[in-house]
């Protein structure tokens, strides 16, 4: 399992906030109760298995909803 978070540009409203938790939580391996969308911060936290998806995987689904990610750090837990 991999902790992961992931500095995004362009998230200015509510609704933003929801396509993001939705988009993350429909990529393989990501754990979906670990998914908090950090609105005033800019920030996507959460655990995903590496085996199963990657972050490019998670990345891409944000960006095909319109936000660009600036930086994603993933550690091992």
């Amino acid at each position: 399992m991999h902790k992961a978070t992931i500095q995004l540009e362009g998230l200015s409203c509510p609704s933003c906030q929801q396509k993001i938790d939705k988009a993350v939580k429909s990529v393989n391996g990501v754990d979906k109760d670990s998914v908090k969308v950090l609105f005033n911060s800019g920030k996507v936290k959460l655990n995903f298995d590496s085996g199963v998806g990657s972050i490019e995987d998670i990345e891409k689904a944000i960006t095909v909803q319109g936000y660009e990610v600036l930086k994603s750090q993933v550690k091992a837990i």
